[in-house]
């Protein structure tokens, strides 16, 4: 959605330029992994930020050489068929300003420095034996109606570097809930800077 800046390409896991592909270095090897916290609020607003966290460990004796979370629902598919992309966002990434060929207000979208060439997959690269990484995302409700965002972690990009949970699965999870169609109030505090969020 707001990460294929290179498109979606088939090889997998190359990236723009003639810089190293990002699985170069990627071992075909099981690696054994565990989700430890995984947060998303059930309840949505229209037009709320609201933060998703997903923190996993590794729990392998070796180094993870790439660790990777995709994540899916972040769009749906409209049945209008007067649409020329029948694709119509659900949550939108809220990124960080950057300076990108001199333009400051271009937007990266986060997890931050985890951009990869496939849609809607980041990485967070190694990950050492007993220690944990945090992907996090800042999203904002666009969508009115239930919803349901689901994820996959991945030990690399190209397929070789597999990431296991209990019973030699991927480990995977889904966050559902509702977005609700009022959408918070808004509004400049007494000093003129504050933004007040109110709820409806």
């Amino acid at each position: 959605m707001l990460v294929g800046m290179c498109g979606l390409l088939a090889a997998g896991a190359v990236g723009c330029g003639s810089g190293e592909r990002q699985d170069a270095n990627e071992s075909d090897a099981s690696y054994d992994v565990t989700v430890v916290d995984a947060k998303f609020p059930t309840n949505q607003r229209l037009a709320e930020e609201s933060n998703l966290v997903i923190t996993v460990r590794n729990d392998a004796d070796e180094t993870i050489p790439n660790l990777a979370v995709t994540l899916n629902g972040l769009s749906s598919r409209s049945d209008n068929p007067n649409l020329q992309d029948s694709s119509r966002p659900v949550f939108v990434i809220d990124g960080d300003a950057a300076e990108i060929g001199g333009y400051k207000e271009v937007k990266l979208a986060a997890p931050q420095g985890g951009q990869t060439a496939l849609v809607n997959t980041w990485t967070l690269g190694e990950l050492e034996p007993g220690a944990k990484k945090s992907f996090r995302w800042r999203l904002t409700a666009v969508k009115p109606g239930p919803f349901e965002l689901d994820y996959a972690v991945a030990a690399g990009l190209g397929g070789k570097a597999k990431a296991v949970g209990p019973g030699d699965a991927q480990p995977k999870g889904s966050f559902k809930g509702t977005i609700s169609s009022k959408a918070p109030v808004s509004r400049i505090g007494p000093d003129g800077r504050t933004v007040i969020v109110e709820q409806p």
